[in-house]
């Protein structure tokens, strides 16, 4: 999977091929959270990092709109847990509905988080269950994200998604995501810059691009190599993969090797760039960098590449998030890894889990501003009101209110044998790094969808 926050996994891959393919079994799932969280009656604070009162008891009435009563909230999450064994979103949203509810819910309503699985390939099918059941989407990713997004406009369906995939859904109509992601932007530019030009200075002299042989990656490989030279690089070699996975990653190896690459950038799941880098190994050639990207930044990357860390210079740029191994750091990254010891004992935090968070937390700022009359024009015009959210500390500030933006801070990680650290990378704002140049994308990509391209307009949203 990959949004343009890299996470592009075979699965998705797959999937991208097999789009005529059909598979039954999506249905919905209930989580009310902990048994013992009843709406109206505080257990715990609702207070979050540095927000306060997220949570409240109060005495919320009436059914204002499709999926709220006077006694709780729906809110849907999609999954593609089933196919992906993921369980990251279903995970944030018991977590979070269960502290939410033990400190009262949302003005006394009780939060209920209804889980559409999609098993990867159903995803209009999970969407339509959702627009005829849920009060908004909060806190999920799918994979193949973009092909429900004209289901969910028509249904006029906000969603609050902890990560959008597809670059039909990348800041689509009546979304709001907790990490900047604007589509006419590159990414990464701030980190390929330092990358290029300061880490390693002239590795843009030659960098090879792996990428699996799929749509989505392909989109994704031509926004990097945009990237890529106007940050500086002058030669870009592109080489596709099976998109089910390689036999042998030794050719993989040896063309990298022939070509002189200074740097490599992998799009592609983990276990796959741990094969190519034990290829690598085996015929003792060393990159300058390799961009492992945010979908290796795991324990089972680590596990998997075991003593190629040790040779290979593995980086994985996170989106302004603060990074999970220093949470004892941060208040609020903290209080993330105390929940899900109290509510989901023994289930990994993980970047997905951390963006699932902060999504839910800004539906739940959003709809306890609405009171009584909590209506989906209500939550939506509340959340975009926001232009500074950092999830009470989970991230770098971000502007809800103007999504297609250009990230202004990042932040760099390395993988070592011990695991994933905080890379040298020159931070300047805490974690981050800040105030780096944007770079407009130039090239003919896929254009979100927006209200108006399904016969709708803001003024539709009740």
């Amino acid at each position: 999977m990959k949004l343009r926050v890299r996470t592009i996994a075979a699965a998705t891959a797959i999937a991208i091929i097999c789009l005529g393919c059909s598979r039954a079994g999506t249905g919905s799932t209930a989580l009310a959270g902990s048994a013992a969280a009843t709406a109206g009656t505080a257990t715990t604070s609702g207070n979050f990092g540095t927000l306060k009162d997220v949570c409240r008891p109060g005495n919320a009435a009436g059914s204002p709109d499709q999926g709220v009563t006077a006694a709780q909230i729906k809110v849907g999450v999609l999954t593609d847990e089933s196919y992906t064994k993921n369980p990251d979103v279903v995970n944030a949203a018991k977590v979070f509905t269960a502290w939410c509810n033990a400190a009262g819910g949302i003005d006394g309503r009780k939060l209920v988080a209804d889980v559409h699985d999609t098993g990867l390939f159903n995803v209009v099918s999970a969407m339509t269950s959702a627009c005829g059941s849920d009060f908004t989407l909060a806190g999920d990713a799918v994979a193949l994200d973009g092909l429900s997004v004209n289901q969910r406009l028509k249904c006029l369906l906000p969603e609050f998604a902890a990560e959008v995939f597809m670059p039909q859904n990348v800041n689509s109509g009546l979304q709001v995501t907790p990490v900047t992601d604007g589509h006419s932007y590159a990414l990464y530019a701030g980190y390929y810059n330092w990358l290029l030009n300061q880490a390693y200075p002239g590795s843009g002299s030659s960098v090879t691009l792996i990428y699996a042989d799929a749509a989505v990656a392909q989109i994704d490989s031509s926004m990097d190599v945009e990237t890529l030279k106007a940050d500086g690089a002058v030669s870009v070699h592109q080489e596709s993969y099976p998109a089910v996975g390689a036999i042998n990653w030794t050719p993989y190896a040896e063309a990298i090797k022939n070509e002189g690459a200074k740097g490599l950038l992998f799009l592609g799941e983990p276990q796959s760039l741990a094969a190519l880098e034990t290829a690598l190994d085996n015929i003792g050639y060393t990159p300058d960098w390799i961009d492992a990207n945010t979908n290796s930044y795991s324990t089972a990357f680590i596990q998997a590449a075991g003593k190629s860390l040790s040779l290979q210079h593995n980086y994985a740029a996170l989106p302004a998030i603060y990074p999970v191994e220093k949470d004892a750091d941060n208040t609020a990254t903290r209080q993330v890894v105390s929940l899900f010891a109290k509510y989901a004992p023994g289930q990994p935090v993980t970047l997905q889990v951390l963006e699932a968070f902060s999504a839910w937390l800004i539906f739940a700022t959003a709809a306890e501003t609405c009171g009584s009359d909590l209506t989906r024009s209500c939550v939506y015009e509340a959340a975009i009101k926001q232009t500074s959210w950092t999830g009470g500390g989970l991230t770098a500030p971000v502007n809800l209110a103007q999504p297609d933006t250009a990230p202004d801070c990042f932040n760099v990680e390395q993988a070592t044998v011990t695991g994933w650290q905080p890379a040298s990378f020159g931070a300047n704002s805490g974690a981050y790094r800040c105030g780096e140049q944007a770079i407009t994308l130039k090239g003919d990509y896929p254009q979100p969808i927006t209200l108006n391209d399904v016969g709708k307009s803001i003024s539709d949203l009740k």
